[in-house]
């Protein structure tokens, strides 16, 4: 709707809304930028504390995903005039510890009187504009690295069924919770430094040349902004996607969301599959996730020292396909 309105020009504004990206950019230095971004959603788990977790893991994730380091945010709540005011406690103690992890200082808030709670945080982050990653800039002939496994909001649905395995929770609330700093902190500690940059430079710097976070709308909604915003075409390769623990149950016991469905019926005549791929994974690549991993768009001769860096920083990356010149179909999956 954003864009139906009269257009602002501003020149500091480096990322907009344009090419659906994470978060915005605004240059307010020589040398710095703020990264901007809000998210808030309802509940998806029973425990409020996990509930606030997984709220603000997933809003940090976007300024994460800009190459960014967050600094500051305010929670943003939805809560009935009547609830239980030790269930919010509880979500917001649970948004804090994420929060004091990512080292980003909550200073404020907003709250109104809603029968449907909510919660959630805007955030604003630092950047040297130099060093912003956005959806646009993927190359042919990049790989394409993934640091989480898909599958959040096909177990969430699950879980509001009642009907989802403890260790199905287990696996998607500490997918949910892991925040993505670790892999934003390898990839900045490998970028060249900015030419007004007090930093050394690292003995080789990636070259990595865009990057999203997958959430709502799933692998395939988020790899066709990348695709659509560096004018590219991208290959997944199914067997290469990782999958958390109990996903393709729910695909097969009808545990799909709403969102599923809709970034299913609005993407799907984008991409075009190898025979042979069964239809529980094809569903899975639609599915929404909440504080989803990094979808990193990294030159060949980098791919495997990325990788490396990656794991020995905690982060489970691996290689799910790459970036080919702009082509029909926009969005290949092969076996």
């Amino acid at each position: 709707m954003l864009g139906k309105l009269a257009r602002q020009h501003d020149p500091n504004v480096l990322v907009g809304f344009d090419h659906a990206d994470d978060a915005g950019v605004y240059q307010i230095g020589l040398g710095t930028a703020l990264v901007q971004t809000v998210d808030f959603f309802t509940p998806i788990v029973d425990d409020p504390y996990t509930f606030g977790e997984i709220a603000a893991t997933n809003s940090l994730s976007d300024v994460y995903a800009m190459g960014g380091r967050p600094i500051t945010s305010l929670a943003l709540v939805c809560f009935p005039e009547k609830g239980d005011l030790n269930v919010l406690e509880r979500i917001l103690a649970g948004g804090l510890s994420k929060m004091m992890e990512a080292k980003c200082t909550v200073i404020g808030g907003h709250s109104i009187r809603d029968d449907e709670m909510k919660f959630g945080y805007s955030v604003t982050g630092l950047i040297n504009p130099n060093q912003v990653l956005a959806n646009k800039g993927a190359q042919p002939g990049d790989r394409l690295l993934f640091t989480k496994s898909i599958g959040t909001g096909v177990i969430s649905t699950a879980i509001k069924k009642g009907t989802a395995k403890p260790a199905w929770i287990d696996a998607a609330v500490k997918s949910m919770t892991t925040l993505n700093k670790a892999a934003a902190e390898v990839i900045h500690a490998h970028q060249a430094p900015a030419a007004n940059e007090q930093r050394p430079m690292t003995e080789h710097a990636f070259a990595v040349h865009a990057m999203t976070d997958i959430t709502g709308f799933g692998l395939i909604g988020h790899a066709r902004e990348i695709a659509l915003a560096s004018k590219v075409s991208i290959c997944f390769y199914a067997s290469r996607i990782p999958l958390l623990e109990g996903a393709l149950d729910c695909v097969r016991a009808g545990y799909i969301p709403g969102g599923l469905k809709a970034n299913r019926e609005y993407a799907e005549c984008m991409v075009q599959y190898d025979d042979g791929i069964p239809d529980e994974m094809k569903t899975l690549l639609f599915d929404p996730q909440t504080a989803g991993g990094l979808l990193i768009s990294v030159s060949a001769e980098d791919s495997p020292d990325l990788l490396r860096a990656l794991s020995a920083a905690g982060v489970a990356a691996v290689e799910i396909g790459e970036v080919v010149a702009d082509s029909k179909p926009l969005i290949a999956v092969k076996a």
